[in-house]
């Protein structure tokens, strides 16, 4: 036995639901008083999950302001779609490879392209926390189809003869991920069916998720940090909202001075409305004072609910007016020092979660594949199976401003014509290639575009 099996570093025994530190997973935060605690990963996570997920969905489900943040990384992220290029070091094997590979239809249900998966997987491991695929082994070739994060069983936990079991995910007895047991359900399905999980070995199956920490199992919705301000806010703005059409029914409040009754008895009827209109000039009776409802309350609501909204923008790790939307304050200085932390957290998830976990193994498993069929005419699929995957480009603050500081960066040296093309979302072999291409159609044409040298006289 090794001695990663007798440190188990999962702890098997789940807490009990009032002890959990997930503060998403419960209620009781506000009202919670003296320090409090985080256990390990593996347990934390696994008691909160599911709940959380719930949680999360109903958030990006009905909240606009989650919906729009979250959208807003899965655009950076993922945009029109993450484009892959072959290493292969022959131009034109990789070029085949290229064609190929975003040609083929993936998606097991043929609703959408690689392009298409890789923006469903960035947002379901937002809100779910994690995204599990199956592989499907049809017509030659592999095809990927998404489950939700519930089919793979979250209450089967248990020891094996050789490994262990925890939350659906089967380890050897060293730790390694074996398999995954998944719920045999089909996703219109009201309530859970009584049928055993099915056992599905560990390469047929890609798990992304974020790692908070060692020894976490399954992962957890990113939204976790703001659902409970999320909630907040919504009974605050319903509270408010509440009180300001009520205080929008009285525009004043007509009182007796003498404490005699006399307002009342004053106007017709016994009734001391005072309707406003434009223009109009009334005289109050003696003894009576009108004050007009002029409530603090409408000036309040917006400073809190601007605080709130920077809360959850903070939680989610995106500008605040990606959240809500203002850009009443902005400017070009106010934007970039917004938008380059926010991209270069992207980028760090992109690299090092999406391409390990989801890009690499879809691409190197289709290569492998299409080699073992004949289908791709190289000598060696060694050298195939590593690729260079290019993020879209970043919409751009002043594009004038980001293309000078390129060419200014080009001409002192600090970086290479093909990365200054890479950072704009775009491959130097093809961009040059389409270059070429128009530069010979312009000539055959007899067409002329772009800049013009200067004519003597």
């Amino acid at each position: 036995m090794s001695i990663w099996s007798r440190l188990n570093p999962f702890n098997r025994q789940a807490p009990e639901p009032n002890k959990r530190h997930i503060e998403a997973a419960y209620g009781g935060r506000r009202g919670a008083s003296g320090p409090r605690h985080f256990g390990s990963h593996g347990p934390e996570t696994l008691a909160a999950a599911p709940l959380v997920r719930s949680r999360a969905r109903h958030a990006y489900a009905n909240n606009g302001y989650v919906r729009n943040g979250v959208n807003a990384i899965v655009a950076e992220a993922v945009g029109a779609g993450i484009e892959g290029n072959s290493g292969h070091p022959d131009a034109d094997i990789a070029a085949q490879i290229d064609k190929a590979f975003f040609a083929a239809g993936l998606d097991a249900e043929g609703r959408t392209d690689f392009r298409g998966l890789t923006s469903a997987t960035v947002l379901a491991e937002i809100v779910d926390g994690e995204v599990f695929f199956v592989a499907e082994y049809r017509n030659g070739g592999t095809f990927w189809r998404q489950i939700p994060a519930e089919f793979v069983d979250e209450s089967d936990t248990r020891e094996l003869a050789d490994g262990y079991v925890v939350a659906g995910v089967e380890f050897t007895s060293d730790g390694t991920r074996r398999a995954y047991h998944i719920r045999p359900q089909r996703p219109t399905d009201l309530y859970p069916v009584t049928a055993e999980s099915i056992r599905v070995p560990a390469e047929d199956v890609l798990h992304i998720y974020r790692q908070l920490g060692p020894g976490q199992v399954r992962g957890i919705s990113q939204l976790a940090p703001i659902l409970l301000t999320v909630n907040e806010l919504d009974q605050a703005l319903d509270a408010m909202l509440v009180g300001l059409k009520t205080s929008a029914m009285f525009a004043g409040f007509v009182t007796d001075m003498t404490n005699m009754g006399g307002a009342g008895e004053a106007f017709p009827d016994g009734l001391a409305d005072i309707s406003l209109e434009p223009g109009v000039v009334r005289v109050l009776p003696g003894g009576t004072d009108i004050k007009f409802s002029a409530p603090d309350q409408a000036r309040e609501s917006i400073a809190f609910a601007k605080l709130t909204l920077g809360q959850i923008a903070a939680g989610l790790g995106v500008p605040q007016h990606l959240v809500d939307g203002d850009l009443t304050q902005a400017n070009y200085s106010s934007l970039r020092a917004g938008l380059l932390p926010f991209r270069a957290k992207v980028e760090q998830y992109v690299y090092h979660t999406l391409v390990p976990q989801f890009l690499n193994p879809i691409f190197r498993r289709f290569v492998t594949e299409a080699y073992l069929a004949g289908c791709l005419d190289m000598p060696d699929v060694t050298a195939a199976l590593k690729a260079e995957w290019l993020p879209p480009r970043p919409m751009q603050v002043d594009p004038a401003k980001d293309t000078a500081a390129a060419r200014e960066a080009l001409d002192m040296g600090l970086t290479s014509r093909r990365q200054a093309v890479a950072a704009m979302g775009w491959n130097v072999a093809e961009l040059d290639q389409e270059i070429a291409d128009d530069r010979a159609r312009e000539a055959a044409l007899g067409l002329s575009f772009g800049a013009k040298e200067p004519t003597d006289g």
